[in-house]
């Protein structure tokens, strides 16, 4: 059967608001819970904070379907760059950060520190778990439908975090 569910998905935004306000937003897990329409809760399993290396426990919900995931932390650049590893699917998740460069004057003009551009992305590095292709059609939808719903679920927590930030 072919599927299009390991595409990359992407979201991006220009957030109206210096990098090291919106990585501070970022890395508050409890509060990217609040904006995802799937994460309801993600847990360090291990000591030691944010850092490479750090599991965590995510808890993710569609309609009345709730299951667990373990993802670990794989890249760290502090206001720049934030990667985890999703075993249970196959999944990397990977969160970018840039100053804007368009700042006073237009393009090529000196860059705003207060703009920032995010890009949300989920590359599928080797292909997706046995897990994910057997759950997905059982009870989420569909591979590719949930693909599609992911997609559009890392827009919506693009926002909330935009909205959060430039608040």
């Amino acid at each position: 059967m072919t599927t299009n569910a390991a595409r990359e998905l992407r979201a991006e935004a220009v957030i109206e608001a210096p990098a090291a306000h919106v990585w501070a937003l970022l890395t508050d897990f409890g509060q990217l819970a609040q904006w995802s329409p799937e994460t309801v809760r993600m847990v360090p399993l291990k000591p030691g904070g944010l850092r490479v290396g750090q599991w965590y426990l995510g808890v993710n919900r569609r309609r009345a379907v709730v299951w667990p995931t373990r993802s670990v932390v794989a890249e760290v650049v502090p206001g720049r760059r934030l990667v985890w590893d999703t075993p249970s699917s196959g999944a990397r998740w990977i969160w970018e950060l840039e100053t804007e460069p368009d700042g006073p004057g237009g393009p090529g003009g000196p860059a705003s520190a207060a703009r920032t551009r995010v890009v949300h992305r989920r590359p599928v590095p080797r292909a997706l778990s046995l897990g994910s292709r057997i759950v997905a059609p059982l009870l989420l939808g569909g591979n590719d439908a949930h693909a599609d719903e992911l997609e559009a679920g890392m827009a919506t927590t693009l926002a909330g975090l935009k909205a959060a930030a430039e608040r």
